[in-house]
C-alpha cells in the first residue's frame, strides 16, 4: 500500500465528464490499496472568467477580495469531484484550503506556502477516505483567503504531499510525460522514464511547460517524488511505464541517485520570442551591474541571460543581456531614464532571438558537451549570438527562424531520437 496525492490540471476536470474520467483513475488507485489524496484546479478557463469579472467590477481592486473571488473556482471542482466520487462509492470529502489548512503569507494573489497541518488529511486517508482539497489557494496571517499565482494547484499538490509523506505525487496533465523536447517540432521525441530534479528544474525555466518552476523546486527540496502522466489515458487501462514494463505510466521526476544511467544530454528545450539588449562602452564602475539590473528590477523585468565584456583598458565594459520580445521597450525606457545611476554610451538591440538549451546531468563528467553543441549548429549554418552555462546546461541564443532547425539538429546529434522511429 502507498500513500499517493494525485493532482488534475484544468483541462483534466474542465467539465463534469471530465471529472468523473479522473475521478476513474481515483478508484483505480483506491481499489488497490493506496491512500489517495486530490488536489484540483479550477475547470479550465474559469479562473480566467474569474479575474475577468473583477476586472470589469474594479480596474483598481482590493488584492483580498479578488482572492476571494479567483479561489472559488476550485472550490467548485472539488465539490464536483467528492459528489461523483461519493457516487461511485469511496467516502470523500472536499476541502478549501483554509480548511486544510493550508498557511501562507500575506501576498495576495502570489502568496507562498509556509505551513501545512496535515492532521486531518492524515485521519482522513487513515480512515478510508479520500479527502478532495482546493488547489491554488490557503490561509493568510490575518485569516483571508490567498492564492498562490501561476502554477499554484500544481505547488500546492507538492506541499501536500510533502505534508502527508506521501510516497509520489501524480501530477495528471493533458500530456503523458515529460519528452526530451517538443514532440511538435521533433515527431521522434522520445517519453523519458524518469528525469532528475535538478534537470525537470532547468527544463521548466528554459521553456518546457509541462511542471510550473515553483512546484519543482518545492519538490527537490522536500524529496517529493512527481510523476507527470495523463488524465486522457483510460482508467481501466493495464498500468504500463514508459519502458514497457507493469509500473506507473508517465515520467518519474526524482532524486539524482534513483537514475541508475544518466545521458549526457537528456533534452533539448526551447524559448522563443527573446530579445536582446547591448549597452555599449559602459563606464565600469564598482556596483553598476548592480545599478543596470536593479533599474529593471524595479519595473519588473525578468533579465534571462547576462554577458559581460572588458574592454583592454579596463575603463569600459559591454553588457548584453536578454529580455522577454513583450518586456523589449519597457526595458529600453527604463535603460534610458536611469537617472543617471550609471553611464554608457550606445544602447542597441533587437527582438525576434530563440534561446535553444540542452540539459543533463551527465554534463557534469563529459568535457565538450558545449563545443559539440556548437559545431551541430555550425554544420546547419546557424549563427550563434550569446551563450551562457551552468553545470547541467549549455544555452544560446540565436535566430528565431532558425529555433526549430536547431532543435531537430541538436535532438538527433545527441541521439535523443527514438530507436524504433
Amino acid at each position: 500500500m502507498a500513500r499517493i496525492v494525485v493532482k488534475f490540471g484544468g483541462t483534466s476536470v474542465a467539465n463534469v465528464e471530465r471529472i468523473r474520467n479522473a475521478a476513474r483513475h481515483i478508484k483505480r488507485e483506491v481499489e488497490a490499496g493506496n491512500e489517495v489524496a486530490v488536489v484540483v484546479s479550477a475547470m479550465s478557463g474559469k479562473t480566467n472568467e474569474l479575474v475577468g469579472w473583477v476586472n470589469e467590477a474594479s480596474k483598481f481592486h482590493d488584492a483580498r477580495e479578488y482572492d476571494a473571488v479567483v479561489a472559488s473556482g476550485e472550490q467548485v471542482t472539488a465539490g464536483l469531484m467528492a459528489i461523483v466520487l461519493a457516487e461511485m462509492g469511496i467516502q470523500s470529502r472536499s476541502y478549501a484550503g483554509w480548511q486544510v489548512p493550508i498557511y501562507t503569507d500575506d501576498s495576495h494573489g502570489a502568496a507562498r506556502i509556509a505551513d501545512i497541518d496535515p492532521t486531518e488529511l492524515n485521519e482522513r486517508m487513515a480512515n478510508g477516505w479520500v479527502p478532495v482539497i482546493t488547489g491554488f489557494q490557503g490561509i493568510s496571517p490575518h485569516n483571508r483567503i490567498t492564492t498562490l499565482g501561476r502554477g499554484g494547484s500544481d505547488t500546492s499538490a507538492v506541499a501536500v504531499a510533502a505534508a502527508v509523506q506521501a510516497d509520489r505525487c501524480d501530477i495528471y496533465t493533458d500530456v503523458d510525460g515529460v519528452y526530451t523536447t517538443d514532440p511538435r517540432i521533433v515527431p521522434k521525441a522520445q517519453r523519458m522514464t524518469k528525469i532528475s530534479f535538478e534537470e525537470m528544474l532547468e527544463m521548466a525555466s528554459l521553456g518546457a511547460k509541462v511542471l510550473m518552476i515553483r512546484a519543482v523546486e518545492m519538490a527537490m527540496a522536500h524529496k517529493v517524488r512527481l510523476t507527470v502522466r495523463s488524465s486522457f489515458d483510460d482508467p481501466d487501462a493495464p498500468q504500463i511505464a514508459p519502458d514497457g514494463t507493469p509500473g506507473v505510466p508517465g515520467t518519474l521526476v526524482c532524486d539524482e541517485d534513483e537514475i541508475m544511467e544518466k545521458q549526457i544530454v537528456s533534452g533539448v528545450t526551447l524559448a522563443k520570442a527573446e530579445a536582446k539588449i547591448t549597452l555599449r562602452k559602459v563606464k565600469d564602475n564598482p556596483g553598476v551591474a548592480a545599478a543596470i539590473f536593479g533599474t529593471l528590477a524595479d519595473k519588473g523585468i525578468v533579465v534571462d541571460m547576462i554577458v559581460q565584456n572588458i574592454a583592454d583598458d579596463g575603463a569600459t565594459t559591454d553588457i548584453t543581456f536578454t529580455v522577454p520580445d513583450s518586456e523589449y521597450d519597457k526595458a529600453v525606457k527604463a535603460l534610458e531614464d536611469n537617472g543617471g545611476r550609471f553611464e554608457y554610451a550606445r544602447l542597441s538591440g533587437s527582438r525576434g532571438g530563440a534561446k535553444v538549451s540542452v540539459v543533463g546531468v551527465g554534463m557534469r563528467s563529459h568535457a565538450g558537451v558545449a563545443a559539440s553543441m556548437f559545431k551541430a549548429l555550425a554544420d546547419k549554418g546557424i549563427n550563434i549570438q550569446l551563450i551562457t552555462t551552468s553545470e547541467i546546461k549549455t544555452s544560446v541564443l540565436i535566430d528565431e527562424e532558425y529555433a526549430e532547425l536547431a532543435v531537430r539538429a541538436l535532438h538527433t546529434y545527441y541521439g535523443l531520437d527514438k530507436q524504433d522511429a
